[in-house]
Formats: C-alpha cells, sequence, structure tokens
C-alpha cells in the first residue's frame, strides 16, 4: 500500500527529528549561550579596556614598544595580534593564540588582565560543543560531521514542518489552534499546540540559521553561494598580495610606520588590527626580525597552491595587512583590508566591502547572519529566541513521539489538541 505524501512526509519528519533530535537541543542551547557574546566580554572588559585620561604631554607608546612590553610581562605568551584604538583613554588589545587576550596602557606599557578569562573558557566551550560535540584531536572531524548532518536535518524539519503544519481547513478557529499559544492545554494537546505555534513563528529565523549553518559546514554549500551569484571559487591556500622585492639591503617600515599610513588612508578608523604572521617552517618558532617578515634581499615564497606553475617573473614579497573597522560603517560587520608594501611605505591595496564580488559578500552576510550580529543586537535576540525555540521544538517533539509510540491508557479523553485540526495519524 502507497502512504498518501502527507503520511509519507509526517513519518520521515519524524525519524529526522529522533535521530538529530539530541545534536538539535545541543546546537540549540549552546546557540542560546553563545547569542550576546560580544556583549558579554566587552562587559567583562569594560575596566581593562578603560585607561586614565593621559596628561597634555603624554606619549603614546608605537607598537613595536607595546608588543616587547606584552613579551617581556609575558614571556611564555604566544603574541598573535594587536589592536589599536583612535580614543584617547582606550587600551590597546592585544591577542595571545586564537583564544586569549590582554590590554595594554598605550602610554606606559602596563598590561592589564582581561577580567574575562572565566567568560572566554565558558564561551569557548559553548563553542565546541555547538561545532564539534566537544570533540579533540582526530574526532574532530567526527563531530563535525554529525553536527553539519544534523543541521541540514533541521532544515529538513523546519521546511517539512511547514507542509505538515498547514491546515487543511482554513477556518478561523483552525488556524488560530496552530498560530498562537491555548491556555488550559495539557499533555499531548498543550505539546502539539507548542510545537506548531513554535515551528510556525520562528520558521523564518530558524531557516536563515540552519541554511547558514550548511555554508558554514560544508565547502560544497559555501562554493554554491559564489556559483548562484555568478562568480568563481575562490581558490584555497592563495596568497596575500605581492609587491616587488626590495633591493639587498633594504630596510623594512616599522609597523608603527605602516598604522600611521593605513590611519591615512581611512580616516574614519575605529580599530585597526595587525596579525602577526606564524614563523616559517625550520625557524624553530623564533620571530622574524621585524614582525611581518625578513629584510629584502631573501628569496621569495612559492607560488599559490592549487595553481599551475607560471614562468619566472620578477621576485615578489609580501605586503602587509590590517584589518580596519570604520565607525558607523554598513553592513555592521564590515571591515576594510589594508595592505602595505612593507619596504616603500606606500598602500598596495584597499579592499572594503563595496569591493567584494556578490559571492563573497552574500557568503560574509551569511556568517553573520548566523548568529544575528549582522543586525546588531536585535539581530542576536531573534536568533537566541528562534535558538531557544529549537530546544522547545525538540523536547515537544520527542514528547510526542514517546506519546505516539508508548500510549498510556486515561480513564477519560484528553482535550482535543485543536479544533478541526489533528496531528497527522499513523
Amino acid at each position: 500500500m502507497v502512504l498518501p505524501f502527507r503520511k509519507t512526509l509526517f513519518w520521515i519528519h519524524l525519524a529526522v527529528g529522533i535521530v538529530t533530535g539530541i545534536v538539535v537541543a545541543i546546537m540549540s542551547v549552546t546557540g542560546v549561550a553563545l547569542a550576546f557574546q560580544p556583549q558579554v566580554i566587552a562587559w567583562a572588559e569594560s575596566e581593562a579596556r578603560t585607561v586614565p585620561a593621559p596628561g597634555a604631554d603624554a606619549r603614546r607608546l608605537t607598537v613595536e614598544e607595546l608588543l616587547a612590553k606584552v613579551r617581556e610581562a609575558r614571556p611564555e605568551a604566544q603574541v598573535s595580534g594587536i589592536t589599536v584604538y583612535p580614543s584617547e583613554t582606550a587600551s590597546a588589545q592585544v591577542a595571545l593564540g586564537r583564544t586569549a587576550v590582554l590590554y595594554v596602557n598605550p602610554y606606559s606599557g602596563e598590561v592589564l588582565e582581561s577580567g574575562s578569562k572565566g567568560w572566554r573558557s565558558f564561551f569557548h566551550l559553548m563553542e565546541e560543543w555547538h561545532r564539534w560535540l566537544a570533540t579533540g584531536g582526530d574526532n574532530r572531524a567526527v563531530g563535525k560531521a554529525i553536527t553539519g548532518a544534523s543541521n541540514a536535518g533541521f532544515l529538513f524539519l523546519a521546511l517539512s514542518g511547514l507542509y505538515l503544519w498547514w491546515p487543511r481547513n482554513w477556518s478561523r478557529k483552525a488556524v488560530r489552534s496552530v498560530v498562537w499559544f491555548r491556555g488550559g492545554l495539557k499533555g499531548k494537546a498543550r505539546d502539539f499546540n507548542w510545537h506548531n505555534v513554535m515551528g510556525f513563528w520562528m520558521l523564518p529565523v530558524l531557516v536563515v540559521l540552519t541554511a547558514s549553518g550548511m555554508v558554514i559546514s560544508y565547502k560544497w554549500a559555501s562554493d554554491l553561494v559564489y556559483t548562484v551569484t555568478g562568480n568563481a571559487v575562490p581558490a584555497q591556500g592563495g596568497g596575500g598580495v605581492k609587491v616587488p622585492a626590495p633591493e639587498t639591503g633594504t630596510e623594512r617600515k616599522t609597523v608603527s610606520a605602516m598604522v600611521s599610513t593605513v590611519q591615512e588612508q581611512v580616516p574614519t578608523w575605529a580599530s585597526i588590527t595587525y596579525r602577526i604572521p606564524s614563523p616559517p617552517k625550520g625557524a624553530q618558532g623564533k620571530p622574524s626580525e621585524q614582525p611581518g617578515g625578513p629584510k629584502g634581499g631573501g628569496e621569495p615564497r612559492g607560488g599559490e597552491q592549487g595553481k599551475p606553475s607560471e614562468p619566472p617573473g620578477p621576485p615578489k614579497a609580501d605586503a602587509v595587512s590590517f584589518s580596519v573597522k570604520e565607525k558607523d560603517a554598513w553592513p555592521l560587520f564590515s571591515s576594510t583590508q589594508v595592505s602595505v608594501d612593507p619596504f616603500t611605505g606606500q598602500v598596495a591595496k584597499r579592499e572594503g566591502y563595496a569591493d567584494l564580488n556578490s559571492g563573497r559578500q552574500m557568503r560574509s552576510w551569511l556568517r553573520f547572519l548566523h548568529t544575528g550580529e549582522a543586525l546588531g543586537w536585535p539581530g542576536q535576540l531573534i536568533a537566541a529566541i528562534a535558538s531557544l525555540a529549537g530546544a522547545f521544538l525538540v523536547w515537544t517533539g520527542f514528547a510526542l513521539s514517546w506519546r505516539r509510540f508508548f500510549p498510556r491508557r486515561q480513564p477519560r479523553a484528553e482535550v482535543p489538541a485543536s479544533t478541526g485540526e489533528s496531528e497527522t495519524p499513523a
């Protein structure tokens, strides 16, 4: 016997929900926990991020001096970047590795503890569960595969749920029972009502969250964004901006001098971040003579991975890149990348959001829509509510499934789930 489409879809919906439910619940709960991470971190670090107003004769330390102060105070720390701000009372932020940070008084060089170590550890743990189910090492790929598949399953549940939700009878009473909460319900009727209402109102947000999650999880989904927008997929492992190699013995400009160039190039800057490149292999972990690479006259680096070999041309050197956040920028997540020739001090390339092709713009939107940050705190709040609703959808879905497979005999009939509308029968 061939089951009707609606009934077939219902059983597939139920099976996918049972298989993926636990992981979806974990991702939903951790998504709620991560929703306001930037604001919580800013609150926890508010004291360290601010320094007393300087005197009239106070001098800002250079980037090199600030980094030297940090290395002196934390010789074991792996300094990976520094961010400076235009405000006279703002500390400089120094990144340690991938997750830790500390702050430095830009005038005295005093190293300030961030005050958010506990919060950062908490959010790091939540992200580990959200992305990889807290797996590590060789098992991380397995955890990522499970969360990716469960996220795809959640997208299917959202779309198929809309079809199953669709009222067969569009009377006012029938529609009201599946679009708003009803009081006085218990057991199956309550769970059915909550499942329908939360699924209906959160559907658009859940589709955005899960679809953007797929773009983050799967390369083919990320590549599809470029294909759909008519753009070539970016090559993996592509090198940065190249500049002509200088004559042997040419001195590099200091990072501070290059930061000044960036400030002139982007006068509306709100922050400038410099990421310190990792030492080349074979350097035994020792940093190069100047942050960003060796002096001129060295051998040029190899060609970009995945690209065919090109005829030898003039030797090239790497430009030094800075990430700049601008005041009142739109989109909120946008930044400008400024690449500076470290030997001439001239700007080699400037690339802002408007300079990106439509594929890269869409990919950036999806990345920050996933957390809600693309729309500021209102977007984060909506994403948090939708994530919380996702956890309730798992709970009510499991409860409905349990009652379906393990019905409990009752002496009297339960209040019907809705008037003129009921759960798809077995």
